[in-house]
């Protein structure tokens, strides 16, 4: 990933979303769900045209098809000249076998807007290197643009003005509110409980003197380890890392971030932010996850930053891989986040 990524064609009213699934056929297993996001899409003004292989219904178990099949999938959309921009339908664990089937060449030639976060992880990174073309971490149509009753006003104004279609957004502040209510979909929680929230705690500052700037790259960090060692895996030099969690098991989470500090993932980089988990398990540890990351990273000379809002969070951040930012450590150790560009042009 270069700090030059192409940025794709603003998306307006009476645009096409194309929809794929990369991994887990969710918009089968949990169909409501699926189809209210695909309403709260279209109630944002787009148009919306299912993949063949997600329209189809098809599934393996824990994956809808083959690798190759979902890359096929994905390949239409982008050479799809009625489609606009791209969105996930949710990540799963297997997006990583779609990449050696993937034409780089050819989603380079037609840049369009592509969305989804978590094990789309892997085909972020890959699409940045191989077809430098700048990707959103943001919503997929589940979990976030499926959010009952309606799609999170603060994910909403994020993404839109990620997009282009609302002003650009220059300063990007902390919710005031945050959820980590899980609301069960099989007993159609998802819909009936009220979601419950907690007060912000704030992006606090670790390690952080000076203002910083330079390109973002956005990461769910168990896909990303996935890529260690392949050709997909980053250059993370003079980058500022944001890292993100589904689940945070605290004995696997001490396994990865060691893994993080021991191949030198951080070693170049410039700050490394990280988001709250959606799912916390201290395994009865008398210490925070703060408190496991920074003992994991110890004598690690860099910029940290706690309880951001990116990926498995609720409400959520839209972020554009390469973006430039400008990060400043304020009076209360909170962090100050400013985009220097927008993501689209």
């Amino acid at each position: 990933m270069n700090n030059s990524l192409t940025k794709p064609p603003r998306l307006k009213i009476g645009d096409t979303i194309g929809i794929f699934t990369p991994s887990f056929p969710a918009h089968v297993v949990f169909r409501d769900k699926y189809l209210h996001g695909i309403n709260q899409i279209k109630e944002l003004g787009f148009n919306v045209i299912e993949g063949k292989l997600t329209a189809s219904l098809k599934t393996q178990g824990y994956r809808t098809s083959s690798g190759k099949d979902r890359a096929d999938e994905l390949m239409s959309l982008f050479l799809n000249k009625n489609i606009q921009g791209i969105v996930s339908t949710i990540g799963g664990s297997n997006s990583s076998s779609m990449l050696d089937h993937l034409d780089f060449e050819m989603i380079k030639a037609h840049p369009k807007v592509f969305c989804g976060y978590s094990d789309v992880t892997s085909l972020h990174m890959a699409i940045n290197k191989f077809s430098n073309l700048s990707t959103f971490y943001g919503p997929a149509v589940m979990p976030s643009f499926g959010e009952y009753p309606h799609f999170l006003d603060y994910s909403k104004s994020s993404f839109l003005a990620a997009v282009g279609m609302n002003e650009s957004i220059q300063t990007i502040s902390p919710p005031k509110v945050w959820s980590r209510h899980i609301r069960d979909i099989p007993s159609g929680d998802w819909k009936i409980k009220e979601r419950s929230y907690i007060e912000q705690p704030g992006w606090n500052c670790v390690n952080f003197n000076n203002t910083i700037t330079g390109p973002i790259v956005v990461a769910n960090l168990n896909t990303l380890l996935k890529l260690t060692g392949t050709k997909y895996f980053p250059d993370f030099n003079n980058k500022i890392i944001i890292l993100e969690e589904m689940s945070a098991d605290f004995d696997l989470q001490e396994r990865q971030w060691t893994q993080v500090k021991q191949i030198g993932m951080l070693s170049k980089a410039k700050a490394l932010i990280v988001s709250k988990p959606e799912k916390i398990n201290s395994k009865e540890a008398p210490f925070s996850y703060q408190d496991l990351i920074e003992e994991a990273l110890h004598g690690l000379d860099i910029p940290r930053v706690y309880n951001f809002d990116c990926g498995h969070t609720s409400p959520m951040i839209t972020l554009a891989q390469g973006t430039n930012v400008e990060l400043k450590n304020n009076s209360k150790n909170e962090l100050e986040f400013k985009l220097i560009e927008n993501m689209v042009i």
